[in-house]
């Protein structure tokens, strides 16, 4: 069965708010009584979490079967966060909204996916490794800062803040508008997957 995860992504913090974002919100979900406060080994692939508090359930859906298993990682630095093991299956420009499809990038078959597959990946490295980087949309032709695209299929999102809640029941969207609601206005992306 896996691991399961559930990632609000903050799409426009930077470097030097992304900190100052995850106390505030860290704060208000401790104060909520969402997760606890001090951290301890309770999330898969992180050294430490902070685990479910006494009220999780304000922050999940009323069709639980069981209480969050593990915690939340918050992640404060550039990340690339996916859906897990499906990748989507084109690019979306926010400029034109025209899709860049992605096609399978281990396909010699699909030389044009492959190549487009290639661009992304090579500058969602870049992007990680330097912080900025951008793909040229085939359509308008705009160079498009690549954590701007939008992915259909399978959610991809890069950023610099990263709420990840594992083995959670869902979380409601009216949870997730409270939680975005404190970060200076910035876009977010909702991913969720299994490992």
């Amino acid at each position: 069965m896996g691991d399961r995860f559930q990632v609000i992504v903050d799409l426009d913090a930077g470097e030097a708010d992304a900190r100052r974002l995850a106390g505030r919100v860290l704060e208000w979900l401790v104060a909520e009584g969402v997760v606890l406060a001090e951290r301890t080994r309770c999330v898969p692939g992180q050294p430490l979490g902070h685990p479910p508090g006494p009220h999780w359930e304000r922050a999940v859906t009323d069709d639980w079967d069981l209480a969050p298993s593990d915690g939340l990682a918050v992640h404060t630095r550039r990340t690339g966060f996916t859906s897990g093991a499906d990748m989507p299956g084109a690019a979306h420009c926010p400029h034109c909204a025209a899709p860049a499809p992605l096609d399978d990038p281990d396909d010699p078959d699909a030389p044009d996916g492959a190549t487009a597959w290639r661009r992304f990946s090579t500058a969602m490295q870049t992007w990680h490794d330097t912080g900025a980087a951008t793909v040229d949309c085939p359509a308008c032709a705009t160079a498009v800062p690549v954590q701007d695209w939008t992915w259909d299929e399978a959610p991809v999102a890069l950023g610099h803040l990263g709420f990840e809640f594992w083995n959670w029941p869902d979380l409601t969207d009216g949870f997730r508008a409270r939680l975005t609601a404190l970060l200076d206005g910035h876009r977010t992306a909702y991913v969720w997957g299994r490992f």
